[in-house]
Order: structure tokens, then C-alpha cells, then sequence
């Protein structure tokens, strides 16, 4: 019989990797060795990203936004994968380097950064769009193989998922279309991992503003998932949230996959 292997993906929202490099990531990423690391809002460019320059063993793959200093995607793995996509095949959203897709023997894994709808209703339609477009993109990728999509999703799903739910009802990222997409994805078919590993966990959040001590207070929302086709979820033997872990406005998440 093979003997299963244990892998550990991340994904941190790392708010600039440049200043989160100053903040103690390289440390954490020696120490915490992730197989696939996915970061969000990397906020430069590959050349501009030597304060991660460090013997590591890693291939780290960028998508990054034509605007400078702004959104863009990187895995970090230490298996070269089969193949990688950059995008989702739609200007709108590729200009903005918001997908990166990595595929492997098992698996294929979409590190995403989702827009924020906050600025006014142009963004946030923006952001209803994107999860309508990734959605069609992945359900045609899962025809091949499992899909594992992880990121900054931007939104709490229910009510437990935030600190002060009847406060936001009608703030970006907790309004009821926006929920309603998270539950669209769950119904084709893809498990909310930590939640399933976790149900009715209170006071779990992966973002925190940098205003009123927010952090300090834990007053909080989990907004960053690990989401994985129904077909793969039982390989997921451990799902966490790293609250622990500083360096951004968002922590790092985890899952443990045997295979």
C-alpha cells in the first residue's frame, strides 16, 4: 500500500508583501515551512520584492496587477506544478492580478483576491461580477480534477463570522447579496472546510481593522476561507485560522491535506 503524504497549504492576505517582509514574514515562513503558500495583495511587482529573497526551496509564482502598488496574487510551493494560469480569461479582472491558478497531479488550487465593494455601487457590482465569473471558471476546471479555492474573499458569510453582525448589515462584505454568493458556492458543491471542522465556533476571525484596538479586542470578521470541492474535502484533515500570527490586518489560515 503507498504510504499517504500530508501537505500544508496557507493563505495570508498580506496587506503589501514588502511591509509585511518587515514585519516578521520571512521568519514566519522558515519556521512554519507550507508546502503552497497563498498570498494576497502582494502590492509589487516581482523585482521589487527583494526583502524575500532567502534560500527557501520555494518556486514563488506572481500575479501582479497592471497598476503599481496594487492587489496582485503569489504562490510560494515547493513542488513545481503541472501548470499555472494567471487570470480568469476576463480583462476586467486579470488587469487587476486577482487569480492565480496552480495546478497538481490531485488537485488544482485558485489563490484569489477578491475585490472589496465598499468604495460605491460601480465596485460593488465590480465584485458581484468576479464572484459570478470565477465561479463559471472553476465549475469547469472541477470537470477535471478537485479544486481548492482559497483567498481573501471579502465577505462574512453568516452571522457568526463577525463580531458585530447587526451593525454591518448594510456595510460591503456582510450585505445579503453579497452572503448570498458565498452560499451559491456552497451549493455547487464546495465545503466551507474550517466551518465544517469548526461548527457554531465563536470569536474565529482572520481580519481586523487597524482602528479602535479592533484587533486587540478581537472584534473581528472571517473573511479569508479555504474552499474545497465536495469530491476532496474528506482529504482535509485539519483546518485552522492563525490569529496568533501579525505582520497584516489579516492573518494566516491553514488547512492539512493527506493524500
Amino acid at each position: 500500500m503507498a504510504k499517504k503524504s500530508k501537505i500544508k497549504i496557507f493563505s495570508w492576505n498580506v496587506n503589501g508583501i514588502r511591509a509585511a517582509a518587515k514585519k516578521g514574514f520571512v521568519d514566519w515562513m522558515k519556521s512554519e515551512q507550507p508546502d503552497i503558500l497563498g498570498i494576497q495583495e502582494t502590492k509589487a511587482l516581482p523585482e521589487q520584492t527583494t526583502e524575500i529573497a532567502f534560500d527557501s526551496g520555494y518556486d514563488i509564482l506572481w500575479n501582479s496587477a497592471e497598476r503599481k502598488g496594487y492587489s496582485g496574487v503569489a504562490i510560494f510551493t515547493k513542488n513545481k506544478p503541472l501548470k499555472v494560469t494567471n487570470g480568469i480569461g476576463v480583462d476586467c479582472f486579470d488587469c487587476e492580478g486577482r487569480v492565480i491558478l496552480a495546478e497538481y497531479e490531485k488537485f488544482q488550487i485558485y489563490n484569489v483576491y477578491f475585490p472589496n465593494g465598499q468604495k460605491d455601487e460601480t465596485r460593488l457590482k465590480y465584485k458581484l461580477d468576479f464572484y459570478d465569473a470565477l465561479l463559471k471558471h472553476a465549475e469547469k476546471r472541477k470537470k477535471k480534477k478537485p479544486v481548492i479555492i482559497t483567498g481573501d474573499f471579502n465577505t462574512a458569510h453568516t452571522e457568526i463570522d463577525l463580531a458585530r453582525p447587526k451593525a454591518n448589515e448594510n456595510t460591503s462584505g456582510f450585505m445579503r447579496i453579497e452572503r448570498d454568493w458565498v452560499d451559491k458556492y456552497l451549493s455547487k458543491g464546495y465545503v466551507d472546510v474550517f466551518r465544517e471542522h469548526n461548527p457554531g465556533l465563536c470569536d474565529q476571525y482572520s481580519w481586523w481593522s487597524y482602528r479602535s484596538n479592533a484587533r486587540t479586542n478581537n472584534v473581528g470578521w472571517r473573511i479569508d476561507y479555504f474552499l474545497v470541492s465536495s469530491d476532496f474535502a474528506s482529504r482535509v484533515t485539519d483546518a485552522k485560522i492563525h490569529a496568533d500570527v501579525t505582520g497584516s490586518d489579516h492573518c494566516p489560515i491553514s488547512i492539512e491535506l493527506t493524500l
